[in-house]
């Protein structure tokens, strides 16, 4: 059987968190490029509006819903309001993500808990949310945008090495209770990709040498899309200029 790559996501139905800023804006941008009706989630209204005017003047389709991923209710009615408006949802795509970074040593409870409760907390609590929306749905996906740091660690990284561990580990779960309501789950474990947040946490990085968001869209996008007898459950990105990281 030969994996067909369809080219259009007209119809579908698109949540994606962390969408007013880096890898997340550019997949809700590239997921409405190809016709899916998105719904961009995000702290700031503002910045979330943006992206939808720019949806939108593109000829797409966008909603915003500003929540805070780690609110239980915030979630909640922002996957309910997305139901009641569109009917279900095809794509859950959990991009959401924060870092403190630091010596272990020097972490606050504070800091601890609130990384925790975006990069791990959020995923969970959107998912739970979600799959009874997704449930039933031909070609429903799950897409969680782990990190290298989900797979390895790195010194001043461990409250944010230890969410993308948490995450990794409820991804590993929810593949296999999901695969028998025919929603499959996917990670995406990128390294380097120029954004704020890495740029915050590696100043030292050359940033014409990182990864672009385009780049992890159209990973993202390969992922929805494909349809076949093959299934890729995890993908790990790293810049061209870097050491493999094979496990």
């Amino acid at each position: 059987m030969r994996i067909i790559m369809t080219n259009s996501l007209e119809g579908r139905v698109a949540l994606v968190t962390g969408a007013s800023r880096g890898i997340g804006r550019a997949i809700a941008l590239r997921l409405a490029e190809e016709g899916a009706h998105v719904t961009l989630l995000a702290r700031s209204g503002d910045d979330l509006d943006q992206v939808v005017s720019e949806i939108m003047a593109g000829g797409g389709s966008a909603a915003a819903a500003v929540a805070d991923v780690a609110d239980e209710a915030q979630v909640r009615h922002a996957v309910c309001d997305l139901v009641a408006r569109e009917g279900g949802i095809d794509i859950l795509v959990n991009c959401a993500g924060i870092g403190v970074f630091g010596p272990i040593a020097e972490t606050s409870t504070e800091d601890w808990d609130r990384v925790m409760a975006v990069n791990a907390r959020g995923p969970f609590l959107l998912c739970r949310e979600a799959v009874p929306a997704m449930s039933g749905r031909e070609g429903a996906v799950i897409i969680n945008i782990s990190s290298v740091v989900g797979v390895k660690g790195y010194v001043n990284q461990g409250a944010y090495t230890a969410s993308k561990h948490a995450l990794m580990g409820m991804t590993k779960v929810l593949s296999q209770e999901l695969q028998p309501l025919g929603i499959r789950v996917h990670t995406i474990c990128p390294g380097g990709v120029d954004t704020d947040m890495v740029a915050n946490a590696r100043p030292d990085l050359d940033r014409s040498v990182l990864m672009t968001t385009c780049e992890i869209a159209e990973i993202a996008l390969f992922l929805i899309t494909q349809r076949g007898n093959a299934i890729v459950d995890q993908i790990n990105v790293r810049r061209a200029v870097s050491s493999p990281w094979f496990c």
